[in-house]
């Protein structure tokens, strides 16, 4: 569902300090953006940020970076997160992502993707082989990455396109929030728990 237009989306763009404007200039040189060597994770389609947020305050060690095509909700996020020295957020879509990182990076989230529900659609959906084939050329040495999902054919069809990838289930959960796996929570995340959707997660990597 696209969000409604933001009357001032290009003023809170422009006045954020986190925002990476030239994004394609730290191609393989991420460490330079950050001032350190830490690793870099991603979360493609971060919606309003709060997962990133609490990501990059639980792990100081780690560099975030949060990844959106569009403009209104890069400024919905940008109200809702704080700077912090080792969290940005840049505008890129996910198909060009190797303009803009290469090997350099160490995990990706996917967290609630577009499902991209008919087949004629499937080329788009953030786990197929297409996509796989462009995080190869973004990944640093191990590939990583971690999904959640309230939708079970997007689920189901994830864990073919893995598996015929070589990629190694590491963790794998049918109904995440009764299963012992702590991490940070979306706002999609919170209106599933509520309504009792139960959210398929995995973690994979080769």
């Amino acid at each position: 569902m696209r969000l409604r237009n933001m009357k001032n989306k290009n003023e809170i763009l422009t006045n954020c300090p986190f925002l990476v404007v030239d994004g394609k200039k730290y191609k393989g040189h991420w460490c330079d953006y950050f001032g350190n060597s830490h690793e870099i994770r991603i979360e493609i389609g971060m919606g309003k940020g709060k997962f990133l947020l609490e990501e990059a305050m639980n792990h100081p060690e780690v560099n975030f970076i949060g990844i959106d095509r569009f403009d209104n909700v890069l400024a919905r996020a940008i109200l809702k997160i704080k700077p912090l020295p080792n969290l940005c957020i840049l505008r890129c879509n996910a198909i060009e992502l190797s303009e803009y990182f290469h090997h350099e990076i160490s995990l990706i989230y996917l967290n609630f993707s577009d499902p991209w529900p008919k087949y004629r659609h499937s080329k788009r959906r953030l786990t197929s082989p297409s996509f796989l084939s462009i995080y190869e050329q973004i990944f640093e040495n191990m590939y990583q990455i971690k999904m959640k999902t309230d939708n079970r054919k997007l689920f189901e069809y994830s864990i073919i396109s893995f598996t015929n990838d070589k990629y190694k289930i590491e963790e794998l959960s049918l109904n995440l929030h009764q299963d012992e796996y702590d991490m940070p929570i979306t706002e999609y995340e919170e209106n599933f728990i509520k309504k009792g959707y139960p959210i398929y997660y995995v973690f994979v990597s080769k």
